[in-house]
This record gives structure tokens, sequence and C-alpha cells, in this order.
């Protein structure tokens, strides 16, 4: 059933102001997009447990990240690793759009931070103190510390913001669902402002075994920087990363009032479902195609308007095959007149935050009139047949990107971003 939007009050456009990232490819946005621009990779050794005797040995680790330098030495201790980064990613982001929060205005900003595992690496190290030395041992604060809800109720304490606290669990589409409920949010008119994004951080000997098992990682211990290879031909696998993205939403009538500078614009969304299995996506690509079709129309753009497709990109060889088929489903012959390219290649697959590293990857494309290139692109796949800006960035106009983000469970996410013309 095809449903026209509704349309939209020209003051309440949903727009972003400010960005903050910490990455395995830059602890601020400076340094992840100009590494990104570069082809940089992150992928390395693992070095936040022994992975000598593992299958799997290498990630897309975040590197020389201080909690102290952002929060309270206290504070950080109650906070696990996912919320830290978050916490981090929020500041940057606020600071990056001079917004002031105060009595005048703590109410009407809300945080919307999703995840896709939250502090589960509390679970583990609980249960290990639990066994090894009582029950007494086992830290007050472990039930709050693993809650997904956490990063979000975390960078609401810290800034003292009193509006909604919102988080949503939707594996790898969770950051761009940020993003959806973020542009709905401030188009209704329930807070002027939204800080946004997604976040994530389970780099745990558990995850790699259940992951390793399923047979959804890279096995390229001995090239870690290699490994990741989204639409590749000799792809075999995801390279596990941890990160942390937020942007401020505003209203666009709220950013000029106060003089922000207006980056880009959230003109669309929409969310689907495969319906098909927990962890394989449906290989017709219908609930795909659906989302991309559906957020277009969101934004009242039509599909010729698109230069960039921020891919989801996993590296997995039916992921990129399935999306490939999806995009050319969703764009017709217009999909061969787009760059499409996955930051992965470079900062493996970040889980929750993967969104919403893609919608900031959107932002300064448009920003800055550069696609970020697919690293490590050197056999081409017959099943991939798109325009993936192999191995070097590409100075070209971008005036609308969408950012893809597809989750196990058939969970499908789609945001449009454009350039704001007030």
């Amino acid at each position: 059933m095809t449903r026209t939007p509704p349309p939209r009050d020209p003051t309440r456009r949903a727009v972003i102001t400010g960005m903050g990232a910490v990455t395995p490819i830059g602890n601020d946005v400076a340094n992840f997009w100009a590494n990104l621009v570069a082809g940089v990779s992150g992928v390395g050794p693992i070095t936040q447990f022994d992975a000598s005797a593992e299958e799997v040995r290498i990630a897309a680790e975040v590197k020389g990240f201080e909690p102290r330098d952002w929060i309270d030495f206290k504070q950080a201790r109650r906070m696990s690793r996912f919320a830290q980064l978050a916490v981090a990613a929020g500041r940057q982001a606020i600071d990056d759009a001079g917004l002031e929060i105060g009595d005048h205005n703590r109410d009407d900003v809300a945080v919307i931070v999703n995840t896709g595992g939250g502090g589960i690496g509390e679970v583990a190290i609980g249960q290990q103190t639990f066994l090894e030395q009582g029950g007494r041992r086992v830290s007050p604060f472990m039930v709050p510390m693993l809650s997904p809800s956490m990063a979000a109720a975390q960078i609401s304490i810290q800034n003292k913001i009193r509006g909604p606290v919102i988080t949503s669990v939707a594996a790898c589409a969770s950051g761009i669902q940020a993003f959806i409920e973020a542009q709905r949010m401030i188009e209704r008119g329930d807070v002027d402002v939204v800080i946004a994004g997604g976040t994530e951080s389970a780099i745990l000997p558990i995850a790699f075994a259940a992951l390793g098992n399923m047979g959804a990682l890279s096995m390229r211990n001995d090239e870690p920087e290699r490994a990741s290879r989204p639409f590749d031909a000799d792809r075999d696998g995801f390279v596990f990363g941890e990160a942390a993205v937020v942007l401020v939403v505003e209203a666009a009538d709220h950013a000029e009032a106060r003089g922000a500078s207006i980056l880009a614009e959230i003109a669309g969304g929409a969310l689907t479902a495969d319906a098909f299995h927990i962890s394989a996506p449906d290989p017709s690509g219908y609930g795909a195609t659906l989302a991309m079709q559906r957020a277009l129309r969101d934004a009242h753009l039509e599909m010729e308007s698109v230069d960039y497709v921020v891919a989801h990109g996993t590296s997995t060889p039916l992921n990129d095959a399935t999306e490939t088929k999806a995009i050319r489903a969703a764009f017709g012959a217009h999909a061969d007149r787009m760059a499409v390219s996955s930051n992965k290649s470079m900062i493996g697959h970040t889980l929750g935050a993967a969104g919403a590293v893609s919608g900031l990857a959107a932002v300064l494309a448009i920003r800055d009139g550069v696609i970020p290139p697919t690293i490590n692109y050197e056999t081409p796949d017959p099943a991939c047949d798109l325009d993936y800006v192999p191995n070097m960035s590409r100075h070209a106009p971008v005036n609308v990107a969408i950012a893809n983000g597809f989750g196990f469970g058939g969970q499908n996410a789609v945001s449009v971003f454009s350039r704001y013309c007030g």
C-alpha cells in the first residue's frame, strides 16, 4: 500500500548543528574524517583481552581513549565503556554545536543514544567476580552499568538534560533508528533539540567466540588492515569494532534563531523488517529496498536526487550481495550513477554504532564534497556491481546522501541526509 507523507511544517525541519565521534581511526570528528578520506584502516590485533589462542585475533578498537578527559574519575568507574564513549562523543557534539544547556532550555532537549549490546561486558565481569570471590564482591553498580539505556541516561545526567531520554536496541540498525526518531521528535514539536547517535563497545572473548562460531568474522589475522573488504570477491566476514558517534539535531528555526551553523538536514527516514531469519538477510533484498524507497518518499525526494549511498557494507558474503541487489531494486538505472561506499572497510562493524557512523559520514560528505572510499577493494564480485569508490576518496558534490543500517533479526533502517537550503 502506498502512503503519501503529509507536508512538513518548514519551521520544524530537523537539521544537524553539531558532531562528535570516538572511533578506531580518530577520537574526534576531525581525525576520524581525515583518516576516513585518506583510507586509513583502524583494524589491528586485539589488545583488550588475550586473544593469542583464539581463532579470530583482530578487531577495530578505539585507541588512546582516556575517560577522565571527559568524565569525573569516580563517575567514569561507574560507567561501562560503551557509555564512556558516548558521553565523550556527546560532549564533543554539544560543544561543536555551540549549544548552551541551562534552565532556559534543559526541559526541551532530548537524548536518543542507541546500542546493540549495551554493557554486556559487565555481565561477564560480574559473573567471574561472583565465582572467584563471592557475591559480596560483585559491584552494586553492575545492573545500571549493563543497561543499554545508560549511555543516553549518562549524557542526560552529565549535561543536566531533562527532556525525554530514549534508547532503542535494534542490533546493527540501532544508530540509524536514533536519527529517524530524532527527526520525528523535531517534526512533531516534542522538543527543540535532540542529542542523537549510537554507541558500542563489546570486544569480549565470548562475543568473538559466538560470532566466530557463526562464521560471521574475518579470519585474516595475519593481515588485519586488509581484513575488512566490503563488496570485494574475497571478503570472508566482518571485523568487530567499537565506536560512538553523536549528532546534535535541532529544529531549523531554533538553530537559526541562535545563529548556529547548519551542516545538513535529516530529510527523511524509514524502518522495515525482512521477517525472514534471525541473522541472515532476506536474499531478495525486499525489506531493504522498501526501506530506501520509503525513506525517500518520507523526504519528498525522487531517487534521481541521491548522489551517495553510505552502505551498510559489512564485508560478509550475504550482506554485500543482498544490499547491492536492494540498491539496484530501489534505484533502477540511477544505481549506476550513484557512489556507494562502506566505512566498515576502515573501522570494522561497530554494530549499534554503525548507523551513527554512517550518518556522520553522510553529513561530512555533504559538507565537504568528498566521498570516502571502500578500501581493500581488489577483486570485483559479479554479484556486487555498483560504483564502490574503490580505494581512493573522490571529490564530488553531494547534495543528498542516504545511510543504510541493516540488523540481525531483519531490522532495516534508512536515513536521508540533504544539504540544507533555508
